[in-house]
């Protein structure tokens, strides 16, 4: 067959698959999910608290699960004045055994649980020359292993019922990888593999994958990052002003009614704010580029040079800069959404 004559078909095969995207996207009917049981990992502050929070205002029952007791019982208390069911059971994710041992116990309560929002997740900051092996493991565990090994808890049960929602909160850090990032961005990718990858294969089973992808958010959670080398104070600097500021952040709070109404429409990903996705879409035609531009920009950053390999914690790592009037907007959130040590 001539090469012309197959331009006009596969012209319309594409418009129609973009307009049949583009209106499922648009108009597809939300389920409501009053009444269904939520399981959030890392549900004890920042983004999990303020999913928590959403899904508490559609009418959930919730299941939060976390390493720290005494967090988890402060966001417990702080969901149940909103009228929400809701239980606390704290686990090590990267311990398999603990996942499927928290998952009964919450089967046993509930009975079933209809979406699984894979939150848990930590996040290091430094250069290549600060990250040892730990690191990357570490940091595999935390944020791969820990959503894998969920999942798969939960799975069997969501097959026998032929339903279930699957939400994965990865990062514009799993799409586009960024100087300083590299052990978190590793794992994320990863993740984001795995959450697609589970979209396709578990939709003829009933069973809906929605794939997160956040760019920064005002969660607080800055003080809880870890900072490697010994220049994690100016590490700390540059990541909690990017973290923190208007102008390169969302509300946490507005972010989770955005999970919550992806997950209710079933929708295949979510990129949240406008930053991450024209940063992905970027990446997607000019890859080379960006990876051009971001070695610019990593000439700006803390160099890692005779760094070392030490680790310290963000409240460890202040500044005048980091508690000044600048990053206002992340002190509240750190005090809100339950990440200040109390």
């Amino acid at each position: 067959m001539p090469k012309n004559s197959l331009i006009k078909p596969l012209a319309f095969i594409g418009a129609g698959t973009g307009l049949m995207m583009l209106t499922k996207r648009f108009f597809s009917p939300r389920i409501d999910v009053q009444g269904q049981t939520v399981l959030i990992t890392g549900g004890s502050r920042g983004l999990g608290l303020a999913m928590a929070e959403a899904f508490a205002n559609q009418g959930c029952r919730l299941i939060l699960c976390a390493r720290d007791e005494q967090e988890l019982q402060r966001a417990q208390s702080m969901i149940s004045e909103l009228g929400a069911e809701v239980i606390i059971i704290p686990c090590d994710l990267t311990d398999r055994d603990q996942v499927q041992r928290m998952v009964d116990q919450a089967r046993a309560r509930f009975g079933s649980i209809d979406i699984l929002v894979n939150n848990a997740g930590i996040i290091s900051a430094g250069p290549i020359q600060t990250l040892t092996l730990e690191d990357f493991e570490s940091s595999m565990d935390n944020n791969y292993w820990a959503a894998f090994h969920t999942t798969m808890a939960v799975l069997p049960s969501m097959l026998e019922r032929k339903n279930g929602r699957i939400v994965n909160i990865t990062s514009i850090g799993g799409v586009v990888s960024v100087p300083h990032l590299l052990s978190y961005a590793s794992a994320k990718f990863a993740l984001v593999g795995f959450s697609e990858g589970l979209r396709a294969e578990l939709g003829k089973e009933g069973i809906v994958v929605t794939t997160v992808v956040p760019g920064l958010m005002r969660t607080g959670s800055h003080i809880n990052t870890v900072m490697k080398g010994n220049r994690h104070r100016a590490e700390y600097t540059w990541f909690t002003l990017m973290d923190t500021l208007p102008v390169t952040s969302i509300h946490v709070k507005r972010a989770a009614r955005q999970i919550v109404d992806a997950t209710r429409r079933g929708s295949a990903e979510l990129v949240i704010t406008i930053q991450a996705q024209l940063l992905a879409r970027f990446h997607g035609l000019f890859p080379g580029l960006t990876a051009d531009i971001l070695d610019l920009i990593n000439r700006f950053l803390p160099p890692g040079e005779g760094a070392g390999t030490s680790a310290h914690t963000g409240s460890g790592s202040e500044t005048s800069i980091t508690q000044s009037f600048l990053t206002r907007l992340g002190q509240r959130a750190s005090r809100t959404y339950n990440e200040m040590k109390q």
